[in-house]
């Protein structure tokens, strides 16, 4: 059974380039593969990232109530995951998506847009000697 201390898979780091080039609808399309068959953790873990990608999506366009629901639950998930999981800094993409979620919450509807794109969370994939 495939744990957090594995490697990533291929279909893991595509989805970590589409989030971190604000790709996210197609990034939750290739995480969706790979969080439809897990189970246990990875699959907190599939779906935690998943929530926060579409989140993103939500901001980008225009839907803040969507934003702030997923990026709360994508956090939530990832509190049941390890801090380093398939070589991404999960601890580091929830304090980022924390941070996120208080930035959208503080601008409302009609400041939302004025948010800086470049304060949107971000993968980080940490290279792990085996």
């Amino acid at each position: 059974m495939p744990c957090c201390g594995e490697r990533p898979p291929g279909e893991l780091v595509k989805a970590v380039e589409e989030f971190n080039r604000g790709e996210w609808f197609e990034c939750h399309e290739t995480l969706e593969e790979l969080w439809v068959g897990e189970k246990g953790e990875l699959r907190d873990f599939y779906q935690g990232v998943l929530q926060i990608a579409v989140a993103l999506h939500h901001w980008h366009n225009g839907n803040l109530k969507g934003a702030l629901i997923l990026l709360q639950r994508g956090g939530d998930c990832l509190l049941r995951v390890s801090s380093i999981c398939l070589q991404v800094d999960v601890a580091r993409l929830r304090d980022d998506a924390a941070g996120f979620l208080e930035r959208l919450s503080a601008a409302g509807e009609e400041r939302m847009a004025e948010v800086e794109p470049s304060l949107a969370p971000k993968l980080h994939l940490l290279s792990v000697n085996h």
